[in-house]
Parts: structure tokens; C-alpha cells; sequence
């Protein structure tokens, strides 16, 4: 039963195997070489496997026709996992495509499916317009898309797990004659395709190379386009290797199943930091220069200007943005700190000038934060967001406990961010979710609770600053919220305002919500606390690279050596990776130290070196216009929000969220030393 149809080996052969996790006789295996003639369209021929020299181990694999070029599998057993190795010779000049199709016995309505930093569950929380079951229930994508090339099916009725992994180097990528159709490399790429298949019925693990991607490409956010066969070409005589492996585990639910594969993966690829010699203190010396140049102080709110910049000029825009992608309170109490630390008045001035003005024209009516000030068409938004509150309330208090710590009170400031939290209090509704949306009224615009994690922070901070347990008791509430609603079900979803679908920030915020109240609480409590955090720190970890994603000769991001390794995918609908971490490297070492897991604090290592390649300095300006001024939109796939595609950026970036990002991962233990301060 294991390989009938296209493959027939009898389950003798792979008697060596009984016994262990893996029970071959489960699966039906395919194979198909695509051959394509330039000018032509490609022929497809299935393959038979034939078993050479008794072995049970080596096995070519036919096509009932004749074609110029022999391939071979060889089949081994590595740690209870079968290790796919096939060989590719070129008889003649060609071009090719080659799948492979592993069928399970799990009915397909049954399952769950995971590619990681990209696909969880059936991504019903994605829009149509998006990679989702909403579209087809069958999916195959180019591997650089993944933050580990991988693709698991979780069969929810049989809790059992089956999962394929690319292991080999990833040296090379080439530019395509096209990105849809059948389109030829210009060189060689290491980029395979992985996915999942509906196979009448069963659910089917899909795998190849080169690329492919079906039964859609996704080319930009919100935009499917026709699916692309993608030919390598081998000259006559030339050959190659393709190594795969094949696993099944059981699990108990979903979460166990991520849990699982992303200890998996990152035993397979064994991330190590890159090796930067970018210091601290050099990190933070050159993106102060973010302050310098991004500080408006001709209005009446005076901010850092970090919001819509072009990267070829990153002149300054009309856009004061509080939290989100501007984060301009939280830049300004940086600024603060960095400023008298360094004995730097002009940062000091400035960062003290945001607050005065944001206290004097920074509040709504009722008392919220304008959250976003557009003085160049004069407006300011009259919708405001629990995330964008959560985070202006967060970086103030900040400020308050620096300033206090210094002697210095802001008594007026402290009104407000009372009345503040009061107002989330009464905002959160009884099963402890904040709206995502909401006007000055209460009133909610969108009533998602997926952005409730971020009104957890401040709460805990307003708790510890103010010593008014009622902020404590929302905080537990918010979470309780989370425990039943998002990581009870695995389903971490639009936490970021810019899309709705599943995404990475929606699990590290909810990481590290747990993981403030753990430091707040005691005994089994904090137990409790920090099993939450670590169950969703998994989800976050998911999205983030274990592998160096390869790029083409003259893709900027290969020219300057970016190593993929450490950064994370963005979410569903935008497939480009970023330096998003805040508080989650602390969380990880926090947790590595809580269960004796190293994986955690090794992890938290790679993410600290790896996000600082992309450091603007004169000499190394990596195609930013402006020493500091971070990269956003880093695109290392075939995705773009319009503009320059895989290996370049977009030309339109937000650095106010990038520089305020990295300063918290280059100032370790803030939040432990605000919540265990007495």
C-alpha cells in the first residue's frame, strides 16, 4: 500500500524501518519530471522507481518514454525520519522541473497545515485576496517564503503529524524570464518549492524543485497572480543533488505540533549568530542620528518624523504617529535616556520638547492620544486604536519612572496616563477584550480582540508605577482573554492595523504579555503566566528565519551578505521580513531560564547579531539615503508592496517603529527592571 500507482516497492524492503516513528507502509509516493524546450511548452512524464541492486536503499526513477536525463533516489533512515537524496544527470542540454507528491492516509477536511512564517491552520483569517483555503483548499510555494522550507499536515482526529523538510546548502538564486507561466532561470537557484495538496480526498505533502508555486503566485499584498513553473537548466553531462526529509510524530493539538517542528527545524539548521562587530554602543550611536534628523519642531506637536519616508531621500513627512510605525514617545524617551547618558543636549531638548507638546496638543477630548497627526492635509485621525494607545501609554510611563527615578515628577503627565488607563479599564469588555478599533465615545469601529495583548503591557507597567490593583486585575483579565481565545485555539491573528490575517505580532504580543504579568505575580500564578508565554512564544519563534534565504548576482540584499537567519516574516498578506522584536528577545532568555531550554536563548542570540546587518553608516549606507535610518520593508522573496521585488526594499519605509525596535533589543532588561523595581 505504501507506493502504489507510480511507485511499487514492497514493505520488506524497508523492514529496517518497523518499528520506529515512521511506518512507510501509511503512504502512496509520486514522482514527475517537467522537461521544457525554449519556445516550447514543457511535457510532463510521471516516474516509476526501480530498485537497484536489491538493497532496498537505491532506486532509480523511469519514465515510460524516453528523456535526457537519469535520476536516482536513495532512501535512508536518519534519527526515525526518512532522508530522501535524489541525483539529477543531464544526458542532453535541458531544462527542468522536478515534484514529488507524498500521500497520507489523513482525510484532508481533517487536517490542519503549517509552512512556517506564512501558512497556520487553513489561514481562514486571511482576506480572499490573500493565500488562503478561502481561494483553494491546495497550495505549493517557493521556499524562500518560509521561514523554514517545510511543510507539515496536522491530522486533528488522529493527532498525528507529517511533515517534509528541504535539507540542503542554499547557495544561489537566479532572476526569472517572468513571474508567471512557465518562465526559464538565467542561472542556478537552490530555491525549491513546498506545500500541500488535496489528492481526492487525502491530504498530500507537494515538494520539487525548482520553484513553483500553485494554484497562485502572490506577487504583492493583496494580489494573486497566475502560478509559475519555474525550468533549471543543466548543461549535458552536469548533475546535481536535491536532499529532502520526511517525519511523523504524533502531537497533542496544534500547538504542540509547532512546538515540535520548530524544535525540529532548528536542530536541522543549527542558526548560528552572524558574526557582526557592530557594538552596542555602536548600534546606538549611529541610529541616534534617526533622532537628529527626523526631529519636527515647527508644530505644535513636535515628533520624529518616521512614517511614509522615501529610502532615497528619507526626508521628513507630515505624519506624527504615536504608537505602531511611527512609535514617536517611544523614540523620545530613547532619546532622553541615550541623551544624558551621552551628555547630548541637542537629543535631550528635542525629547523633552515631544512630551511637552504631546502633553500641551497631544490628547483628544475625551483624553485618548491623537494618535495619528497628518499636518500635511491638516487632519488628525478620529479613530483610535487599543494598540496605538497601549503603546504611547507604555513608552510615557517610561519616561515617568526615568524621570521620577531622577528626581523629577510630572504630575500633569501622570493625570493623564491615569485617566488613560481608567479609560482602557472601562473600554475592555467583560471577557476581557479591548476593541482593535474605537472612537473618542467607546464606541468600537472594529470589534476584533486581536490587538488586545498590546493593552496588557501598560496595564502591568500602570499597575507596578501607580500601585492601583485595578490595572492589575484588567491586565489578568486581558490575558484570560488570550488564554481562551487566541492560544487555547492556536490562533494568532491581527494584532498589526495594516492587515487582517495571521500574523507574527499577534503571538509576540501575546508572549510578552504573559510574560509581564509572570514578572508581577508569584507561586503558581507566575507558573501559569509564564506556561502562557512560552506556549505563544513558539508561534512567534515560527516566524522567524532558522535559514539564510539565497538571492541573484545584483539583488542588493546578496551584494551587501544579508544572512536571513534571525529576522522575521511580517504575516499572511505581507510576505517580506523585518526587524519587529521589541521585548521578545528578553522574553526568550527569560524563558530559557524558566525550563532549562537553551534553543530559546541561542535563538534570542542569532535575532540580536543578525538585525543589525543592515546598519546605514557612511561606507555602508546599503542603499538608505540617511545614516540611522533603518530598512522596513526588506523583501528576500518574490513579493513586493509594488516597488523594486526580491533582494531590494520598497522605496517607501517607516523607520520610526525599525529604530525604536532595535534600541529595545540593544537595551537589555528594560521591562524586568521597571516591573521588579520596588
Amino acid at each position: 500500500m505504501w507506493l502504489r500507482n507510480v511507485f511499487f516497492i514492497t514493505v520488506c524492503l524497508f523492514g529496517f524501518l518497523v518499528g520506529n516513528a515512521i511506518e512507510l507502509n501509511r503512504y502512496n509516493v509520486s514522482a514527475t519530471i517537467s522537461l521544457k524546450v525554449p519556445g516550447k511548452d514543457a511535457v510532463s512524464y510521471p516516474l516509476a522507481l526501480h530498485e537497484v541492486g536489491g538493497s532496498g536503499l537505491d532506486y532509480n526513477l523511469v519514465s515510460s518514454k524516453e528523456i535526457p536525463v537519469t535520476l536516482s533516489q536513495k532512501v535512508e533512515k536518519v534519527s526515525g525520519n526518512i532522508r530522501l537524496t535524489l541525483s539529477v544527470l543531464a544526458l542532453e542540454d535541458i531544462y527542468f522541473n522536478f515534484g514529488e507528491l507524498v500521500t497520507t492516509e489523513s482525510k484532508h477536511d481533517d487536517c490542519l497545515f503549517y509552512m512556517p512564517g506564512f501558512w497556520y491552520r487553513k489561514n481562514l483569517r486571511s482576506p480572499k485576496k490573500a493565500p488562503s483555503f478561502h481561494s483553494s483548499d491546495s497550495w505549493i510555494v517557493r521556499e524562500d517564503r518560509l521561514s523554514t522550507p517545510l511543510t507539515s499536515i496536522f491530522d486533528e482526529k488522529s493527532n498525528r503529524l507529517y511533515s517534509v523538510i528541504r535539507i540542503d546548502g542554499f547557495e544561489s538564486d537566479a532572476i526569472a524570464s517572468g513571474n508567471k507561466g512557465e518562465v526559464m532561470l538565467s542561472g542556478k537557484t537552490s530555491v525549491g518549492y513546498t506545500g500541500f495538496k488535496n489528492l481526492e480526498g487525502k491530504a498530500s505533502l507537494s515538494f520539487g524543485y525548482p520553484y513553483k508555486e500553485a494554484p497562485y503566485t502572490y506577487i504583492r499584498k493583496l494580489t494573486l497572480a497566475p502560478p509559475v513553473t519555474a525550468y533549471q537548466y543543466l548543461k549535458k553531462g552536469d548533475g546535481m543533488k536535491l536532499v529532502w526529509e520526511i517525519r511523523e510524530r504524533s502531537a497533542e493539538d496544534f500547538a504542540d505540533c509547532v512546538k515540535s517542528l520548530w524544535e525540529y527545524s532548528y536542530d536541522v539548521y543549527k542558526p548560528l549568530p552572524v558574526d557582526e562587530s557592530y557594538t552596542d554602543d555602536r548600534m546606538k550611536e549611529v541610529l541616534s542620528n534617526f533622532f537628529v534628523e527626523s526631529f519636527v519642531g515647527d508644530k505644535n506637536v513636535k515628533y520624529y518624523s518616521g512614517v511614509e519616508l522615501n529610502t532615497a531621500t528619507c526626508d521628513k513627512t507630515g505624519m506624527a504617529e504615536v504608537g505602531f510605525v511611527g512609535r514617536t514617545l517611544l523614540n523620545a524617551f530613547n532619546a532622553l535616556e541615550y541623551g544624558e547618558s551621552m551628555r547630548r543636549d541637542d537629543l535631550i531638548t528635542n525629547a523633552r520638547s515631544v512630551f511637552d507638546s504631546y502633553l500641551a496638543y497631544g490628547f483628544s477630548k475625551k483624553g485618548f492620544f491623537n494618535e495619528v497627526i497628518d499636518f500635511k492635509r491638516n487632519s488628525i485621525n478620529s479613530v483610535h486604536s487599543i494598540r496605538r494607545q497601549s503603546e504611547g501609554v507604555y513608552a510615557v510611563l517610561y519616561y515617568l519612572n526615568y524621570e521620577r527615578k531622577h528626581g523629577r515628577r510630572h504630575m500633569e503627565w501622570e493625570m493623564k496616563i491615569r485617566h488613560m488607563l481608567d479609560m482602557f479599564v472601562k473600554l475592555q469588555k467583560k471577557n476581557g477584550r479591548f476593541p482593535r478599533k474605537f472612537k473618542d465615545n467607546f464606541s468600537a469601529v472594529d470589534k476584533s480582540g486581536g490587538s488586545t495583548a498590546s493593552a496588557t503591557l501598560p496595564l502591568v507597567m500602570g499597575y507596578k508605577y501607580f500601585n492601583d490593583i485595578n490595572y492589575l486585575e484588567a491586565a489578568k483579565r486581558s490575558v484570560n482573554y488570550l488564554e481562551k481565545e487566541v492560544i487555547s485555539r492556536s490562533d494568532y491573528f491581527s494584532s498589526t492595523l495594516d492587515a487582517n490575517c495571521e500574523d507574527k505580532e499577534a503571538s509576540l504580543y501575546a508572549s510578552t504579555a504573559a510574560y509581564y504579568l509572570a514578572l508581577v505575580t508569584e507561586g503558581e500564578e507566575r507558573r501559569h503566566y509564564a506556561d502562557l508565554a512560552k506556549k505563544s512564544a513558539y508561534f512567534a519563534l515560527s516566524w522567524y528565519y532558522t535559514w539564510d534565504v539565497p538571492f541573484a548576482e545584483g539583488q542588493m540584499l546578496g551584494e551587501v551578505g544579508l544572512k536571513t537567519r534571525g529576522w522575521g516574516n511580517v504575516s499572511a498578506e505581507n510576505n517580506h521580513i523585518d526587524v519587529f522584536v521589541f521585548d521578545f528577545a528578553d522574553v526568550l532568555r527569560w524563558l530559557s531560564k524558566e525550563y532549562n531550554e537553551p534553543r530559546f536563548s541561542e535563538f534570542a542570540d542569532v535575532m540580536n547579531t543578525s538585525m543589525r546587518q543592515l546598519l546605514p553608516y557612511e561606507g555602508h549606507m546599503c542603499d538608505i539615503a540617511k545614516v540611522g535610518f533603518y530598512p522596513e520593508v526588506v523583501q528576500h522573496t518574490n513579493w513586493d508592496y509594488g516597488k523594486n521585488g526580491k533582494g531590494h526594499y520598497n522605496d517607501i519605509f517607516a523607520p520610526g517603529w525599525v529604530v525604536a525596535s532595535l534600541w529595545e533589543l540593544l537595551t537589555p532588561g528594560r521591562a524586568e527592571k521597571f516591573l521588579e523595581s520596588e
